[in-house]
């Protein structure tokens, strides 16, 4: 092909049209970069895909997720938060990170009980979870409880002296009321003298560390509500039971006599000694990867008495060095084994659970009044729809093939943990919201297993070493080379 000037300036227009197209090209391709992703997962593992667990769970979220990390700026730990949220954000388009530095929102921070930098709030529909790392089990299990949280009344008594979840002075539990609020729980209270009955729609009862004696018909009304299968969280202190003896004896708890103390705390800056310290706890579903140390004030230790019907697993342990002190505690004190005081560790916090079949549950001796109440005075709702069909509520359970549920019960030997004083030493507010979300049954703890990743390490032979480093370092450079003389040779010659 003969070059003139013509064919010259026609090619040099090609070439400049080509790379006009190509950066055209490029630009709109950057340009949708920022409008569009794509993310491919190729390890072997999967390790940077979703389980199919977490993703069902997300498919239950139909509203948007707002998660708030509490990092300071640290790149290194928000890059990682930003990585492990961003797996549920390329699933679910409307669920949004935010970082937020703890020390521009002191009081912010000192209101939601942010102990740890990287600590993360996941609100959704007006309630909120409060997680300490974006781990996908602990990310998906919070999601978990937010989607499927069902109505829940958590009824405290009162009457005798107890915690009020409403009061504001420093032995009430107002703050903790207001956390259970929060996580959508609604807080009541009943005073059984005035109010002979425990509401039919309680999910747990609460006794909050009564300070005067039950009546024994307040006792009755206590027992016939665990006979029947009822949630229950104890809050006692060391000292009297005011009452609760026969409750204890139901239970098969008792509790030793003596306050638990711990002279040691004074290693942590704690000069009361009757401060118990709990840092490790059980495989249970409450204590599920929690690692925080709690902090329980004057608490008693407690036992198991005669085999029940319930099976009593230890829950709070103290540590080895505390002791059960059954003297004045003042002064120097010390450990005697003599006036019958129990060495650490010492069980402060116990679980206890049972089969509840449909046909083991009994009319509780409560509604009797409502039974003998004219049919006028009846509340509309009350009772279940079988009692008001005239059929046992047992026998319509049976009918529908419902399946046997399990009582939970939580006893434990201090009240003050959760009270507005304490509430927010250590991880005291994460284990009482625990608790009661376990008492609750709203746990809806899921177990994702951990992925392999047999792909981090490629074994090579040296042969194959040697082939690919002079495939790359040599051949590829040198073929390269080669072929862009050669075209510029061929073309020098025409």
């Amino acid at each position: 092909m003969k070059i003139n000037r013509k064919t010259h300036l026609e090619l040099r227009l090609q070439n400049l049209l080509f790379t006009l197209l190509f950066l055209a090209v490029v630009g709109l391709v950057a340009w949708l970069s920022t409008r569009y992703t794509a993310q491919f997962d190729w390890t072997a593992g999967g390790r940077h895909t979703l389980s199919e667990a977490s993703r069902k769970v997300l498919d239950l979220i139909k509203e948007p997720v707002t998660i708030t990390a509490y990092a300071r700026e640290n790149a290194q730990l928000r890059n990682q938060i930003r990585d492990q949220v961003g797996r549920y954000s390329r699933y679910k388009n409307d669920l949004t990170l935010n970082f937020v530095n703890p020390d521009t929102q002191p009081d912010k921070v000192r209101e939601l009980g942010i102990t740890m930098d990287g600590e993360m709030m996941v609100d959704y529909q007006g309630r909120t979870e409060k997680i300490q790392n974006a781990e996908e089990a602990t990310l998906t299990n919070a999601l978990q409880r937010l989607a499927v949280a069902k109505e829940r009344h958590v009824v405290f008594l009162e009457g005798h002296g107890e915690r009020s979840p409403q009061g504001q002075a420093n032995h009430d539990l107002g703050q903790f009321g207001e956390e259970l609020e929060r996580k959508g729980i609604t807080v009541s209270m009943v005073n059984l003298a005035v109010t002979p009955d425990i509401p039919d729609n309680t999910n747990v009862l609460v006794l909050a560390g009564p300070r005067a004696n039950f009546l024994p018909g307040e006792i009755t009304l206590v027992q016939n509500y665990v006979k029947n299968g009822g949630n229950l969280l104890w809050l006692t202190d060391p000292g009297e039971l005011h009452g609760l003896d026969p409750l204890a004896q139901q239970l098969g708890i008792k509790f030793l006599p003596g306050t638990v103390v711990d002279a040691s705390t004074q290693l942590f800056g704690i000069d009361d000694p009757t401060f118990a310290l709990v840092a490790e706890y059980p495989a249970h579903p409450i204590t599920f990867n929690f690692q925080t140390m709690t902090l329980f004030p004057a608490t008693a230790a407690l036992g198991k008495s005669a085999d029940g019907d319930f099976q009593r697993e230890p829950l709070l342990s103290t540590l080895a060095r505390s002791w059960t002190e059954t003297g004045a505690i003042e002064g120097k004190i010390q450990f005697d084994a003599d006036k019958g005081e129990r060495k650490g560790p010492l069980e402060i916090g116990y679980t206890l659970t049972r089969e509840i079949k449909p046909t083991d549950k009994t009319e509780p001796a409560a509604s009797a009044s409502k039974s003998e109440a004219k049919p006028s005075e009846a509340k509309p709702n009350e009772g279940s729809k079988a009692e008001q069909a005239g059929q046992p509520e047992a026998e319509a359970a049976k009918d529908a093939g419902e399946k046997p549920s399990e009582q939970r019960i939580v006893v434990i030997g201090d009240g003050d943990f959760l009270s507005n004083a304490f509430l927010g030493n250590g991880g005291n507010l994460d284990l009482g919201l625990n608790i009661v979300h376990w008492l609750s049954q709203n746990e809806a703890l899921i177990n994702i297993p951990a992925k392999t990743s047999p792909d981090r390490k490629l074994e090579l032979s040296p042969v194959a070493s040697g082939v690919i480093a002079i495939g790359f370092l040599i051949a590829l450079p040198a073929g390269l080379i080669g072929t862009g003389a050669a075209i510029w040779f061929k073309r020098r010659r025409r």
